[in-house]
């Protein structure tokens, strides 16, 4: 999930607030003018210009994520072509997941304007649908990287639903919400303004209370290194994500695709170690 129900996965915002002009370089710009990283956090995530700690990392062109014992990495596609039973023909990459055990956090980055950030309006856009759309409730507060927001919705316990489940995870399910067909759950939303880039982080499953989980997915985050650009792109649009290599031969020699829908109780290909 990500910015509440959205028509398009790449969107952070309604249609209707994309106003401003598409961003241009501009050479008479000062440095001092471009927006920051979240002052709240020291060091990362980092801009591809600035100087970062040399760690194993995989590229996925918009960002690029350090690599850990334990991590599984999938790619959420937008179906781009569907034939006549609405099933995906084609797609494009729309966003990164890292697992790490019983916790998922789903990556994107979008282009934000010279001057200004955008995380303060997506938060509040977030929380508008949530509360309004999705019948949740939302919290702001202080996190690492500076403000973020909690969300409780109702996530939907269908048959489907269930029958994907392990086993494990279903037997933690109160037996009164199997009933009603419905259980609360909480999703973090982490957003970092950078040098005309915007980075979310949403974070489901135990890492939501489990701080060991968390520490493992805060360390990650810290040390992305976005990769904006000098393309001249409207605010708040997707920045181009493609498959690293190393993670299409993982996907390959397991025999599977690489490419997973979003879930979070499902690895994708384990990568490790990459030399």
């Amino acid at each position: 999930m990500a910015f509440g129900r959205r028509k398009q996965a790449e969107e952070p915002a309604n249609e209707s607030e994309l106003t401003d002009e598409v961003d241009a370089v501009d050479e008479d710009v000062a440095e001092d003018e471009a927006p920051g990283k979240a002052e709240a956090g020291e060091g990362g995530p980092w801009d591809s210009e600035e100087s970062y700690p040399d760690l194993q990392r995989l590229d996925f062109g918009a960002f690029q994520v350090p690599v850990a014992p334990g991590l599984g990495f999938q790619v959420n596609f937008e179906a781009t072509e569907v034939d006549e039973e609405g099933n995906p023909l084609d797609g494009r990459p729309v966003a990164v997941l890292v697992q790490y055990e019983e916790s998922a956090m789903q990556l994107q980055a979008f282009a934000a304007p010279k001057r200004s950030g955008i995380w303060e309006d997506v938060r509040r856009e977030t929380a508008k649908d949530i509360e309004e759309e999705a019948q949740g409730q939302t919290q702001e507060g202080e996190g690492p990287f500076g403000p973020e927001l909690i969300a409780m919705v109702p996530a939907a316990l269908t048959d489907e639903v269930l029958a994907e489940m392990p086993d494990e995870v279903k037997e933690q399910i109160p037996a009164e919400f199997i009933e009603q067909g419905w259980a609360p759950q909480l999703i973090r939303f982490i957003g970092v303004d950078g040098p005309r880039w915007f980075l979310q982080a949403v974070v489901q499953g135990a890492a939501i209370e489990d701080e060991e989980q968390w520490q493992v997915l805060e360390d990650v985050f810290r040390n992305i290194v976005v990769v904006r650009g000098e393309e001249p792109m409207p605010p708040r649009e997707l920045l181009s994500l493609s498959i690293p290599k190393e993670f299409s031969e993982a996907g390959e020699e397991e025999g599977e695709e690489a490419v997973e829908t979003f879930n979070p109780f499902e690895r994708g290909p384990e990568i490790t170690e990459v030399r």
